[in-house]
């Protein structure tokens, strides 16, 4: 007798499980539930969703594929930690590729994929408007990769948003503290105007300035808050 198969739906779920779990963890670790240099233990967190070890294990892969956890010694997976002159690091590459990405893509932008950025946009601003921090990263990275897919450059987009995975949490924090909302809802509106007018230059350069501007700010209010629990 032949063994009977699970149904296809069935089979999708289990398939799956791996990557919702990952989202869940990403999302906890990102709203800074799980802080910097916490263990996350397979069998608590197997326990917590009531699953098995072995989907923790592999959202634990992913995690550590994009950066957010690591693996160390006597401490099992730990959330990554990442140091200031890294954070200036990571910002720095964001300069590079991303308005490389976007000089490529703008001439081959078509109506639709504008219709697209557009469509993403009021959606972040309305999160910003409402506090709605865990679809800050989210939506602002949908935003920029609308603007980047048509350079057809598959190797960078997936590098570039990994490194705004691993940045997510601190630009999370920059918008909470700062007037940072309102200036990135001005930002991407000018860039967007820029990218719709055909004038790739200007809006390379722009690109290029939005990002620096933004991770000079960070490493600036991430070196304060340091200062300040140092001296607590």
């Amino acid at each position: 007798m032949s063994k009977k198969q699970p149904a296809p739906n069935l089979r999708i779920k289990r398939q799956s499980l791996p990557e919702t779990l990952a989202e869940s963890l990403r999302e906890r670790i990102l709203n800074g539930e799980f802080k910097e240099g916490e263990s996350l233990i397979q069998e608590t967190i197997a326990t917590e969703y009531g699953v098995s070890r072995m989907p923790v294990r592999e959202a634990f892969k992913e995690l550590e594929a994009s950066g957010l956890i690591t693996t160390q010694i006597h401490k099992g997976s730990v959330v990554k930690s990442i140091p200031l002159e890294q954070i200036a690091e990571l910002f720095d590459l964001r300069a590079l590729l991303e308005p490389e990405l976007l000089e490529r893509s703008l001439p081959n932008m078509t109506d639709a994929h504008f219709a697209a950025t557009k469509q993403l946009l009021p959606q972040l601003e309305a999160a910003y408007l409402d506090d709605d921090i865990a679809q800050w990263g989210k939506l602002n990275w949908l935003f920029h990769e609308s603007l980047y897919a048509a350079a057809d450059r598959v190797q960078t987009l997936a590098i570039v948003q990994g490194i705004n995975i691993q940045t997510d949490r601190y630009i999370r924090l920059q918008l909470l503290l700062t007037a940072g909302k309102k200036e990135a809802e001005v930002d991407h509106r000018e860039l967007l105007k820029l990218c719709e007018s055909g004038d790739v230059k200007k809006a390379v350069q722009f690109l290029r300035k939005h990002i620096q501007r933004a991770g000079a700010d960070l490493v600036t209010l991430l070196k304060k808050k340091c200062d300040k629990e140092i001296q607590a």
